[in-house]
């Protein structure tokens, strides 16, 4: 089978990393060869990016630093392990990529989404997914579903609600301009479900018989 690569995009709290493990189990289980990996982050250089980046003490981080980090993360992610893995015909499962910083950067904070786009286009030379999946969830669901983990929110999750009000619109608006990749699946519904909406289409995407 071809490398193929899948991102999995969506507001705090609506269950990207679930399904993630869940497709890669279902890889493994079929001696698919996929490799997972999250931003930003995934590498050496790119852990340290992502400490800076969610720390809440670098409140000060000034909006065309904040982008620019998560593109340097994944620039060398891309080179390091995302092409490589693919050139050697495997899956790469990633949460969270480029569509990321259009909806954070871009609808959330407002930045200007041609330059957003053309900063990552040099970051990335060019990588675009072939299928991105949206898990797409109110705010205010999200928000209770971080509460429940009882995790300390990082700096991006600490922003106020309509900063992630902006972010899930924008979502839905990339969504609506590239239905050819995108997948929208609705994150209320439950874990099963939607895994097995997910398993549906990657079937058919990699042609394979489930």
């Amino acid at each position: 089978m071809r490398g193929l690569f899948i991102t999995f995009e969506g507001p705090e709290g609506a269950g990207k990393s679930t399904q993630i493990q869940r497709l890669a189990s279902y890889l493994q289980a079929r001696a698919i060869p996929c490799v997972q990996v999250r931003e930003p982050g995934g590498t050496y250089i790119g852990n340290l990016i992502r400490n800076i980046l969610l720390n809440p003490e670098c409140s000060e981080m000034k909006q065309r630093t904040e982008t620019l980090l998560y593109a340097a993360s994944r620039a060398q992610l891309v080179e390091e392990v995302i092409r490589p893995a693919l050139a050697r015909g495997e899956v790469v499962l990633c949460d969270r990529y480029v569509d990321s910083s259009l909806a954070y950067q871009g609808y959330g904070a407002r930045w200007n989404l041609d330059d957003v786009r053309s900063i990552n286009r040099w970051a990335t030379n060019g990588l675009v997914p072939d299928r991105t999946y949206l898990l797409d969830l109110p705010v205010d669901i999200g928000e209770e579903r971080l509460k429940m983990r009882g995790i300390k929110k990082d700096r991006m999750e600490l922003k106020e609600k309509k900063f992630h009000e902006r972010v899930r619109s924008g979502y839905l608006s990339l969504a609506q301009e590239q239905p050819d990749r995108y997948v929208v699946l609705d994150g209320r519904k439950g874990v099963a479900e939607i895994g097995e909406q997910i398993m549906q289409d990657f079937c058919l995407l990699a042609q394979l018989e489930k």
